[in-house]
C-alpha cells in the first residue's frame, strides 16, 4: 500500500514545507479520510490530564460519522486501557477499539507461530512498571523473581523516573550471560508526563539488543499492529486512513511502514525542541531545521489535537 495522493490544497493549511502541509486543525482533513489511528500519549493526554480539545476532536470525528482507533505502545492488557482513558474524561463510545502492543505481545506470545516465540519457554522474568504482570496473566506462563530462574525476559514496563535504564544494567548483563530471549511488549522510548519526558519500556529492549540480545518488538513502528488498526475498522480502506501521532520515531514511521499517511502532532514529546509553548504551531523556520534530519516526513503538521 502507498499513501494517498493529497490535492494541491488542503483547506486550513497554514504552510507548506517538502511535501508535509501544517494545517489549523483536524477537521481540515474529514473530506479525506474515514478512519483515524490516533496516539494516547502526547496527542490525547499526558497520562494525567487531557490535553485541551482532545475530547472534543473525537466527539466531533464520531458526530461526523468517522472510525476511530486509538493506537498505543502501552503494554497494557485493553481493558485497562480502556479504563483509564475512561478516568481521563475519554468515553469508550468515543473510539471503535484500542489496540495495545501488549496486547499484540501476549497473543503471539499464547499463540508461538513464529520461531522466535515457539523457542521461549514458560518461565518469564518481567521488567515492569509498579510490579503490574497483568498483560501475561492466563498464559500458562510462570513467573519468576529473578533472571537466573528465567527462560526468557519481556519488557512490558519501566519504573521511571524512580528507576532508569542504567539502574536495569545487571538484570540485562544476567540475560545477556544466560542467552536468553526478550520479547518487548511496549518499544517506547520516552514518554510524555506533567514533570516532561521520561524513559519508556523501550529504553531496556534497545539497550539488551545493543548488549548482543535477541529481541522481537511488537507495537509501533511495526506494520503488524497496524494490520490490526485496519482490521478493527474494516468499514475504511488503507488509503482512507490517516493516523496522528508525536513521534517521529514510532508514529510517523510506523505510517510510513504500513502505508499509510500521517498527522504529526507537534505538542507532544518533540515539544521542547519545536514551540514555546503548547497548542502554537512551529514556525516555518523551526520545522525546517527539525524536519532537515527526520528520516520520514509527515504528510500533515498539526499543533495539537484541535478540531
Amino acid at each position: 500500500m502507498s499513501a494517498p495522493a493529497s490535492p494541491d490544497r488542503v483547506p486550513g493549511t497554514v504552510y507548506e514545507c517538502s511535501g508535509t502541509r501544517a494545517i489549523a486543525g483536524l477537521s481540515s482533513l474529514l473530506e479525506r479520510f474515514d478512519g483515524f489511528i490516533v496516539d494516547q500519549w502526547g496527542v490525547l493526554h499526558d497520562g494525567v490530564t487531557s490535553y485541551p480539545g482532545a475530547i472534543d476532536c473525537l466527539r466531533r470525528l464520531r458526530a461526523s460519522g468517522k472510525h476511530v482507533v486509538v493506537l498505543s505502545n502501552s503494554g497494557k492488557r485493553e481493558e485497562e486501557n480502556v479504563r483509564q482513558m475512561q478516568r481521563l474524561g475519554f468515553d469508550a463510545s468515543l473510539f471503535d477499539r484500542f489496540i495495545g502492543a501488549g496486547e499484540d505481545a501476549r497473543a503471539a506470545i499464547a499463540a508461538r507461530e513464529s520461531a522466535f516465540h515457539r523457542t521461549l519457554g514458560t518461565r518469564c522474568f518481567p521488567f515492569t512498571r509498579d510490579g503490574d504482570v497483568s498483560l501475561l496473566e492466563g498464559l500458562g506462563l510462570e513467573i519468576v523473581g529473578s533472571v537466573e530462574a528465567a527462560d526468557f525476559l519481556a519488557v512490558i514496563g519501566i519504573d521511571s523516573p524512580q528507576r532508569n535504564c542504567v539502574d536495569y544494567e545487571s538484570e540485562l548483563q544476567a540475560g545477556i550471560e544466560r542467552g536468553l530471549a526478550l520479547v518487548c511488549a511496549n518499544p517506547d522510548i520516552v514518554r510524555v508526563s506533567p514533570q516532561g519526558t521520561l524513559e519508556a519500556p523501550g529504553v531496556l529492549a534497545q539497550r539488551y539488543e545493543a548488549l548482543g540480545g535477541r529481541v522481537f518488538y511488537h507495537g509501533k513502528p511495526y506494520p503488524a499492529i497496524y494490520r490490526s488498526c485496519l482490521n478493527a475498522m474494516p468499514q475504511c480502506a488503507a488509503e482512507r486512513v490517516v493516523t496522528v501521532g508525536d513521534s517521529m520515531e514510532h508514529d510517523v514511521l510506523g505510517a510510513r511502514r504500513a502505508g499509510l499517511a500521517s498527522v504529526f502532532v507537534a505538542g507532544g514529546i518533540h515539544a521542547e525542541v519545536l514551540v514555546t509553548q503548547w497548542g502554537e504551531m512551529p514556525t516555518l523556520e523551526r520545522w525546517q531545521r527539525f524536519a532537515a534530519d527526520a528520516a520520514v516526513k509527515p504528510d500533515y503538521l498539526l499543533a495539537a489535537l484541535v478540531w
